[in-house]
């Protein structure tokens, strides 16, 4: 697909032919939905954020040079209005999907075969997590692989390590924060 989303630095989106807005429309939603389906797990959801992050974007253009500043600049679009979504909808982050926190190596994405690029972002997506997974104390990380590479349930993991069902609850919920705090400050928290 040949690059449309250039044609945002150089025109008024409104002004552009309706053939060319579609283009550019069909280029930011392929470019962004891995990355929200990702974060929010569910396809209706994911639709809404990439229209309510598009429409921030062709009305808030930055003077950039360059593609990748622009690209960069949208996605940083998508991840406040993802959550702003999660804030508005009171979900806090132990309520959103607490598998989100490690990625399932099974994970397909529901879009047309992906570009390189968004293959790419996936793969440093998932390395960022793996990092972030060595980075925590032992005993969060073993919890985490528990429960997430064995999929033990809470009762499994209390029995395996001899103790009660909700000291694993908070323990996963503290190695939980754990890994978000460091996966937000390495997958772009500056910007928030």
């Amino acid at each position: 697909m040949q690059e449309k989303l250039v044609h945002l630095m150089t025109a008024n989106y409104e002004q552009l032919t309706p053939q060319l807005q579609r283009e550019i429309y069909d280029e930011f939603y392929q470019l962004m939905y891995p990355i929200i389906i990702y974060m929010v797990k569910d396809h209706a959801t994911t639709e809404d954020i990439i229209q309510s992050s598009f429409i921030k974007v062709i009305r808030n253009v930055p003077e950039t040079t360059t593609e990748v500043q622009l690209k960069a600049w949208m996605k940083v679009v998508v991840k406040n209005t993802v959550f702003n979504y999660f804030r508005k909808t009171k979900k806090n982050r132990n309520d959103i999907d607490s598998d989100s926190v490690y990625i399932n190596e099974n994970y397909e994405l529901t879009t047309e075969p992906g570009s390189i690029e968004q293959e790419v972002e996936l793969k440093f997506m998932s390395e960022t997590l793996e990092q972030c997974l060595r980075e925590l104390k032992p005993e969060y990380r073993s919890l985490i692989e528990l429960r997430w590479k064995r999929d033990l349930s809470y009762k499994e993991i209390a029995a395996e390590l001899d103790t009660t069902q909700e000291t694993v609850k908070y323990k996963l919920y503290r190695a939980r924060e754990a890994m978000k705090k460091r996966f937000k400050k390495r997958w772009g928290g500056k910007n928030e």
